[in-house]
């Protein structure tokens, strides 16, 4: 059966910026395009790599990116009631960015590792397993 991870945007902005841990998120693409691995992300994360994108680099980039990022079978998972609350819990009990909570409340509801090099998660590994990227040296 194919391990699942879900994407935190820290993975793909790493992966559009040519940044540490761009090659492991292209091999992770690679591997769910061959069925090896299962990879999701919420709206609500792709969301946030969309504004980063269009702010670093423009609306065009933003639009490639986003082309290219449905056309892999990394699958992209609507924020339902269910989804909203457990974020909105994790968000009342650690002081983590508002997205940061919607990937960790997927992560958990489907026992998936969370793939990340945000120093932020570092305040949810009790509770998310925590794939760590390598961190941006700033």
């Amino acid at each position: 059966m194919a391990e699942t991870f879900v994407l935190d945007s820290f993975a793909i902005l790493a992966l559009l910026g040519r940044e540490p841990g761009s090659d492991e998120i292209a091999g992770l693409l690679r591997q769910s395009q061959e069925g090896e691995t299962h990879l999701l992300m919420t709206w609500v994360n792709l969301s946030e790599v969309a504004y980063i994108v269009e702010r670093r680099w423009g609306t065009e980039r933003m639009h490639a990116a986003l082309a290219m990022l449905e056309a892999t079978s990394l699958e992209l998972v609507p924020v339902g009631r269910q989804l909203a609350l457990a974020a909105a819990h994790i968000k009342a009990k650690h002081a983590v960015a508002y997205a940061d909570a919607f990937a960790a409340a997927l992560s958990q509801h489907i026992s998936a590792k969370l793939v990340t090099g945000d120093p932020e998660f570092e305040l949810l590994e009790d509770i998310v397993d925590v794939h760590w990227l390598p961190q941006r040296t700033q």
